[in-house]
């Protein structure tokens, strides 16, 4: 089942909300005016009022990257931009809103010398609705923005930005400002401003929850049209007078014979709604296009469950970062290319870490079939500042991820960053513990890892980072189910225990979640050395081989993901270069890393199934 024609494929795919598209949008990316702020004197001196800065920017590209065309990764903290933009004329009942997807760190908003609004948080999206700031007088609207983005600031949520002033070890060049997509958007007075799409494949129902801009005057209605292949094959309406509604639909009015109408990497089926808020008598106020997918996660008996049936993860580490734009794609076309990539070396997940990605990434995912661990960029240190802005940047990231059918699980942190003392502090323990239940209350669907790779609290799946270079020592610590409690409970492989709580084990699947990482030694010229080194592709293949063969062998190990999918800067420990061509050939890889599991016996058979496919397709061509 497709997902809908390729024109509307291309809208979704090139919009920067996908899942919530409107006919009227004006993109803002392009050149804009641009000034380094070093002695931080733009406010006082009203800058906001008169731009007049000498330089140029190219947004969305951080001008530390070169698609900037700034291309200075020195240490500025603060950055203005300011661009004069000709907005569209409005109704006396239409508002203008400004979006921005991602501004790192702390975002300061001007039109025509208003302040309209601030956010603070460097990967989440934000709205201003600008129609009071609007002029008449003027021909062309003045935007204009402050970032302040303190490098060495360890309470601020960063990831894998260097704090440093340069890169060195598994930390990347920064990328501050402006960094996702800028946009205009006429909606209308009473204006849907968020869509929500969760499926109880259970009691088979859809929900959506759709929240408007305020609670209306009087009831509205809102009406849910559900398409598959272009044909319409549901509606559903729900009477409101409240700014938060939920329109309930059964799945089974979108089933088609025996023909599947579920989301999974084999089989990305994708559901065309739009979505219509309506006055009385009939009378269109607002609509919009969004899609969803049908799918459940879960886990029993030490495994991960897809749709109520085991499914093995095979994912790969994504740091979602290019030499030429850092944390920015250098084109929408790179954001599927990645997926596509990824697809074609074998695996069916990626980790996307330390980074929120761009929504339309995860568009593709979505609709190519990919499944998707979201991790949030750590702080670095534990602090209520730390703390405070964790959370709150946390909740906007779940909140405009939670339709993607695509992810599965929630990672809110990884590797005891920002919580260093959780082994032995009982408060940085209940964060940890906090976060856990904190997005559960969020996203009850999906599956979350209190901390990835060691020290957990509690998750739902038990995940270990183990960089051994030898399948010997896999074998060794996770095929028996007394091996894999001794790894888990004693000592650990990263010199830190796994579990911190002593609660018995209720069903979690174990998995390998960072393993690899091997490196070219004659690429390395200096750079940081990685995990491991092999001399030759040969050396390559057989060391990867030998990993993942482990692995897969385990009976208790539930699924992995290997470090890492590309080289980045200095960390070249990637299976594809940076500019994201492959070590090894892409078939070679993809027969390693499909390989059936013993975890999964159904493997063997889904496997051989497939091979007599190929083989009929070679002989019918």
């Amino acid at each position: 089942m497709s997902h809908d024609s390729t024109d509307e494929a291309s809208e979704a795919a090139h919009h920067p909300r996908p899942q919530f598209r409107r006919q009227e949008w004006l993109d803002l990316c392009g050149t804009w005016q641009f000034a380094f702020d070093d002695s931080d004197e733009g406010t006082e001196r009203r800058w906001f009022d008169d731009p007049r800065f000498d330089a140029t920017i190219h947004v969305p590209y951080p001008p530390e990257s070169k698609l900037s065309e700034v291309h200075d990764p020195s240490f500025h903290p603060v950055l203005w931009y300011a661009r004069e933009v000709e907005a569209p004329q409005l109704r006396a009942d239409q508002r203008l809103l400004l979006h921005f997807g991602a501004v790192d760190y702390h975002a300061t908003v001007w039109v025509n010398g208003e302040h309209v609004g601030e956010h603070l948080g460097g990967h989440t999206p934000f709205t201003f609705d600008i129609t009071e700031a609007l002029s008449s007088e003027r021909e062309r609207q003045l935007v204009v923005v402050r970032a302040e983005d303190q490098p060495r600031d360890a309470s601020q949520p960063r990831g894998k930005q260097t704090t440093s002033e340069e890169p060195r070890g598994i930390w990347y060049d920064r990328t501050s400002g402006i960094w996702q997509s800028v946009w205009l958007e006429t909606v209308p007075m009473l204006h849907m401003t968020g869509l929500r799409w969760t499926t109880d494949i259970e009691n088979d129902l859809i929900h959506l929850d759709v929240t408007l801009n305020q609670a209306p005057a009087t009831k509205r209605t809102v009406t849910v049209r559900l398409s598959v292949d272009g044909v319409l094959h549901t509606e559903q309406s729900a009477t409101t007078s409240c700014r938060t509604t939920r329109v309930s639909i059964g799945i089974d009015s979108l089933r088609n014979g025996h023909k599947t109408i579920m989301w999974s990497p084999d089989a990305p089926n994708l559901v065309d709604a739009e979505v219509v808020l309506e006055a009385d008598g009939g009378l269109l106020e607002d609509r919009a296009q969004s899609y969803l997918g049908l799918r459940s996660v879960g886990f029993r008996d030490g495994l991960f469950l897809l749709n109520g049936h085991p499914y093995y993860l095979r994912m790969v580490l994504e740091q979602g970062f290019w030499p030429e734009s850092h944390l920015t794609a250098p084109s929408l076309d790179a954001l599927r290319r990645e997926v596509e990539l990824i697809k074609r070396l074998g695996f069916n997940g990626v980790r996307i870490h330390q980074k929120i990605e761009d929504p339309r990434f995860l568009y593709w995912c979505d609709r190519l079939g990919l499944v998707v661990w979201s991790e949030f960029p750590a702080a670095f240190e534990y602090s209520p500042t730390a703390v405070s802005r964790t959370v709150h940047e946390w909740v906007e990231a779940v909140e405009r991820d939670l339709s993607h059918p695509s992810i599965v699980a929630w990672v809110p942190l990884n590797e005891s960053w920002g919580v260093p003392k959780i082994a032995t502090s009982k408060q940085q323990q209940a964060f940890a513990t906090a976060m856990y239940h904190l997005t559960k209350a969020l996203d009850p669907t999906r599956l979350v890892i209190s901390n990835d790779g060691w020290e957990h609290t509690i998750s739902d799946i038990w995940s270990v980072h183990d960089y051994t270079p030898s399948g010997a020592s896999i074998r060794g610590r996770y095929h028996t189910r007394e091996a894999v409690h001794r790894t888990l409970y004693e000592a650990g492989p990263g010199r830190r225990k796994v579990m911190l709580l002593d609660d018995e084990r209720a069903g979690q699947p174990v998995m390998i979640t960072e393993f690899g990482g091997l490196s070219y030694a004659h690429e390395l010229d200096g750079k940081w050395a990685g995990y491991a080194t092999v001399d030759s592709s040969d050396e390559l293949r057989d060391g990867v081989k030998e990993l993942i063969d482990a692995i897969t062998d385990s009976p208790e190990i539930s699924g992995f993901c290997y470090t890492q999918l590309t080289d980045t800067q200095q960390e070249r420990n990637g299976l594809l270069t940076e500019d994201r061509e492959p070590k090894l050939p892409m078939d070679v890889l993809r027969a390693i890393i499909s390989r059936p599991s013993r975890a999964i016996p159904a493997e063997d058979v889904d496997a051989y199934r497939r091979a007599n496919r190929r083989a009929q397709d070679e002989k019918e061509d």
